[in-house]
């Protein structure tokens, strides 16, 4: 992992491409909008990002870059990066080898907003719709300039056409020869469409793009998850080998079952759980919300959909998780807010059955295996 600048950094005409149209086409940035590029001299990210500072200034915005060192999951932001996101740019941009990093001051003292909490300045902006962005953590050159440059129209309006039904449904049904076959419920949840739209203020998503998620109705999720395609864990993702089975109770993750992948993934949310406490006794979090960080590490908190036609299955989730004909489940924090962890750990499920219910008890397939109906 390379934790130095890039002198002889050299921007390719596609990745320049890919840039103009994450700038103009995602994002729709005007003359004057303030862009805050936050990144990490690793010389993928530090070259999608210059990319993406040149096309910002070629349409007369004012982008800033500023780069952090390396972070994990598990690790805080810098106290500047925070301060720059405080500043409330039009628009903000993590494009991180790994993550942006936690935010340490609120995630002890939360911002609160009606009955929400949020325990990162960059959530709470985006949700009080008071900037909009993407972020891209583990980004390549090769997966921004393959996966970028794509049909919009299409994608948009199929996440449509997803989004609409899971906003309908009271559960979801999910079923492939992985072994998975686990009803989820929805009741009270929106979902959310990442295609790739984030022109007005209060929208944002993964670049690449393409995927329709939602956080599921917390404590109605129940049966068996057999992951199939690819993982986060703590030292990054993995494609699977053999199956990791997840069995699911009233919302949480009771047993892990498999082979090496599935002991990195209980090793992983055991880590998590652990981390919990030390970072109470530290006070970084307070301690009425102990409990609740340690139980929801084992949470299912998103069910999503992937919609990328040009997305491969790679061993970076950021772009398996796009990749059309999968849908993945993660184990965690959920979108929503309501369910608060220190993880977010996505996993792919190929080629699967998805059905929706609706309130009269009717139900409807949106999914066969892996082909949009």
């Amino acid at each position: 992992m390379s934790d130095k600048f890039d002198d002889n950094l050299q921007i390719d005409e596609k990745l320049q491409k890919a840039a103009d149209v994450a700038i103009n086409e995602v994002l729709g940035t005007k003359k004057d909008e303030k862009v805050l590029i936050i990144t990490n001299p690793d010389k993928d990210v530090q070259s999608i990002s210059m990319a993406l500072y040149d096309a910002a200034s070629e349409v007369g915005a004012l982008p800033v870059l500023i780069f952090q060192p390396v972070k994990t999951q598990l690790d805080f932001a810098e106290d500047s990066v925070i301060s720059a996101i405080k500043s409330n740019p039009d628009i903000i941009l993590s494009i991180s080898k790994q993550k942006l990093g936690k935010d340490k001051k609120a995630l002890k003292n939360p911002y609160k907003v009606g009955d929400k909490e949020y325990d990162n300045t960059f959530h709470y902006l985006l949700n009080e719709k008071k900037t909009r962005s993407f972020w891209s953590p583990s980004i390549t050159a090769r997966m921004f300039t393959e996966t970028v440059p794509i049909d919009y129209t299409e994608l948009r309006e199929t996440c449509k056409k997803i989004k609409d039904e899971l906003d309908k449904a009271i559960e979801v049904h999910i079923i492939a020869e992985s072994g998975t076959d686990i009803v989820i419920g929805l009741k009270g949840r929106e979902a959310k469409a990442d295609d790739g739209n984030f022109k007005e203020l209060g929208k944002g998503g993964n670049l690449p793009c393409g995927e329709v998620f939602i956080s599921p109705e917390l404590g109605t999720s129940n049966g068996m998850i057999g992951f199939d395609g690819s993982i986060t864990v703590e030292g990054g993702e993995v494609i699977i080998k053999t199956p990791i089975m997840a069995k699911v109770e009233n919302g949480f993750v009771t047993e892990i079952t498999g082979e090496d992948e599935a002991e990195e993934l209980k090793k992983t949310i055991e880590k998590a759980e652990k981390t919990v406490s030390e970072f109470v006794s530290q006070g970084k979090i307070p301690q009425k919300m102990e409990k609740t960080y340690a139980q929801n590490a084992r949470n299912l908190g998103e069910l999503g959909i992937g919609l990328n036609q040009n997305a491969k299955i790679v061993g970076n989730m950021l772009e398996d998780e796009k990749v059309y004909g999968t849908c993945h489940v993660a184990i965690g924090a959920n979108y929503d807010d309501d369910a608060k962890s220190l993880i977010h750990l996505d996993g792919l499920i190929k080629d699967p059955d998805i059905t929706v219910k609706y309130e009269d008890g009717s139900v409807k397939n949106i999914m066969k295996d892996g082909k949009v109906v």
